[in-house]
């Protein structure tokens, strides 16, 4: 696999389903033709049968047996989770950050809890948090709502505190914000996208598995950025050189290579 392109079976799954599974709430997709897909993207059916059972025991997928085929269908968890990812992934670098609140979450959850722990940080990362020191995370925008929600639905509120401010401006806001996400190497990851994809942009001319290969790496490396990109606002800190540009190739190639990368998803799943 190409760098930057290094799924576990488990986030290739969620990949395939926010891109390729319409309508979200009704349609059925063939478990072997998931494995098949795998298959074609460097997993061993092994591998992809443990993790389609792995994220139907998170309730990401429900499982329905009719005879001897097995059909998986989206639970209101994943339809949630794959709504606000597709919010963060194609929201980004299209709006202008004007001043707002930033959030700050302390969490002290005990050892005992370690499971919840681990769920909050990843849940954290996935909302655009950085960590600026152990326990204490950072975004530069107003995330109350979705903190409270998942403190809440992880039964770990009385562990947590959390506040919302604004950055001094006597501080250097780049140099305090580096200490929570690596911006130096943001720049080169967005050049390292444009770079990789960048040559796809006007001879997107693949037959249908090809497309489908392409469009679902596209997707799964570009879908890493709202995680690693704070969106700091432009006042404060300059955007990184390589965003836009990567932005509009996301968008163009995403498009242009649906058509093909759907048929052969449903030829294979249905």
């Amino acid at each position: 696999m190409s760098e930057g392109f290094e799924p576990t079976p488990q986030e290739l799954v969620m990949t395939l389903l926010g891109s390729y599974v319409r309508p979200r709430d009704t349609r059925q997709v063939w478990s072997g033709g998931l494995v098949a897909l795998l298959s074609e993207l460097g997993f061993s059916d092994g591998a992809a049968r443990i993790a389609l059972a792995r994220l139907a025991h998170r309730d990401l997928l429900a499982r329905h047996k009719q005879g001897r085929l097995v059909h998986y269908t989206l639970t209101r968890r994943s339809i949630a989770v794959l709504e606000d990812g597709d919010r963060r992934i194609f929201s980004l670098g299209r709006g202008s950050r004007g001043p707002g609140d930033w959030t700050v979450l302390w969490q002290n959850v005990p050892e005992s809890r370690r499971q919840a722990r681990e769920r909050l940080v990843r849940r954290l990362r996935f909302l655009g948090f950085g960590s600026i020191q152990d326990g204490t995370w950072l975004t530069p925008h107003d995330r109350e709502a979705d903190v409270v929600a998942l403190l809440d639905e992880l039964g770990i509120t009385e562990y947590a505190g959390l506040m919302l401010g604004k950055p001094s401006a006597a501080l250097d806001v780049r140099a305090f914000a580096s200490r929570a996400w690596d911006l130096d190497g943001l720049d080169q990851r967005y050049d390292a996208f444009v770079a990789e994809f960048g040559g796809y942009a006007e001879h997107c001319q693949l037959d249908d598995p090809g497309a489908f290969w392409l469009r679902t790496r596209l997707v799964h490396t570009f879908r890493q950025f709202p995680s690693l990109d704070p969106e700091l606002p432009p006042r404060l800190v300059p955007p990184p050189a390589g965003r836009a540009a990567a932005v509009e190739l996301f968008h163009a190639l995403y498009a242009a290579l649906a058509p093909a990368a759907q048929r052969h998803f449903d030829e294979v799943t249905h």
